[in-house]
């Protein structure tokens, strides 16, 4: 493990007393199975805590692009989503409806998905412990992204992904590879694209449901290879043949081959961690489900999010961002490249000592914005794909 990255998905709990008053609470998620997952891994801890829960599927805008005739109708035949079209909000419009109308007491969310601006009536009542912020790359033969055809093609609509692949290699290709995990597995099973790259959250959360990763083999001839950070995969095993896997691909069980390091692909601010949001003014609600805030996930994740508002994040800016604990200090990295890959400008400082996360997210957006991010971010994204 990378040290101040969590594999787990625990919740962390806020100091001070909890709230021993049992509610009904109702949790309103996506359809998709990683969302339900995380809905249920939510409310299996309200449980734990004397309440009661329900799950009500609310079907989004975003899930509605899965669909290619609804999609084709939205996104324009460059791929990209057009500029009036939130890539975040596309995830939360219909919850957040529900969750005004009284339909639902919270959502649960993926952070990344989020806005950096809430409306007023909104808050993140609790934003529990943090799993692996990184992406992932995925494919079928024994390669690592240093090992891929010059002209792989790679499955991503994400301009930040795609930017910082191109300068580890400019000649990578690029297909759009839409639909959740599963369905983005299947397309890599298929065909569809050479390699995959996603966030590592979503496939550890699901596990077996999708893969069934154990340790590389130190004696596999990638293990420990520069720049290799972590493989999670298995050797090949013709016993796996004897097991019902269910809807596991051939092979699929071998795909998952590195783990970025951030300073190699920066993900995206907030990635790898829930959001629970309330309605503001529902103060039962908040004080039962706080206990459940993780408090140094929160100040990563805010840093984050505030760097990306300093550099007018409320569209979805193709900005990585990741802070962690080193050595007791918060460390804030960031990253903007151009969309050819050809100019990276970086960011690594600090937090000083009981400075606020917005102090030190924007003053992450100002180091990068002295080194030229604001000219980067304009070349060429005016439309934005969600992740």
């Amino acid at each position: 493990m990378v040290a101040g990255y969590s594999r787990g998905a625990g919740v962390g709990r806020r100091s001070g007393p909890q709230y021993d008053h049992s509610m009904h609470l109702r949790i309103g998620s996506r359809g998709s199975r990683l969302a339900l997952w995380q809905s249920n891994h939510i409310a299996a801890h309200l449980r734990a805590l004397g309440h009661t829960t329900e799950i009500l599927i609310i079907r989004t805008t975003g899930d509605r692009m899965q669909d290619p005739a609804f999609a084709a109708t939205i996104i324009g035949p460059d791929g990209k989503t057009p500029a009036n079209v939130d890539g975040k909000g596309i995830f939360i419009k219909e919850i957040e409806e529900a969750l005004a109308a009284g339909t639902i007491d919270l959502a649960v969310h993926s952070l990344k998905d989020l806005p950096t601006e809430l409306d007023a009536q909104f808050t993140l009542a609790a934003i529990p412990e943090r799993a692996d912020p990184r992406d992932v790359l995925l494919v079928p033969d024994w390669l690592q992204i240093h090992t891929l055809p010059a002209n792989a093609r790679i499955g991503t609509t994400s301009p930040r992904r795609m930017a910082q692949l191109r300068a580890l290699n400019p000649e990578f290709q690029f297909v759009a590879i839409r639909g959740n995990i599963d369905t983005r597995i299947r397309k890599l099973g298929r065909g569809d694209c050479d390699a995959l790259v996603l966030a590592a959250a979503g496939i550890d959360r699901l596990g077996t449901r999708l893969l069934k990763p154990v340790e590389l083999d130190p004696r596999h001839p990638e293990f420990g290879r520069p720049p290799h950070i972590e493989c999670i995969t298995h050797p090949d095993h013709d016993h796996l043949a004897d097991h019902d896997h269910g809807d596991e691909l051939p092979g699929q069980a071998d795909w998952i081959r590195q783990r970025f390091d951030p300073e190699m692909l920066c993900p995206s601010p907030g990635q790898g961690a829930l959001a629970i949001e309330t309605r503001a003014g529902d103060t039962r609600t908040i004080a039962a489900i706080q206990v459940l805030d993780d408090a140094t996930t929160r100040y990563a994740v805010e840093s984050e999010r505030w760097l990306l508002h300093a550099l007018g994040g409320g569209c979805s800016l193709p900005v990585g961002a990741l802070c962690i604990q080193e050595q007791g200090r918060a460390k804030l990295h960031a990253v903007v490249a151009a969309p050819d890959g050809e100019c990276v400008v970086t960011a690594t400082l600090y937090a000083a000592e009981g400075e606020s996360a917005q102090s030190f997210g924007s003053r992450g957006a100002q180091t990068l914005v002295e080194q030229g991010a604001r000219e980067l971010l304009a070349e060429g994204f005016a439309g934005v794909e969600a992740e």
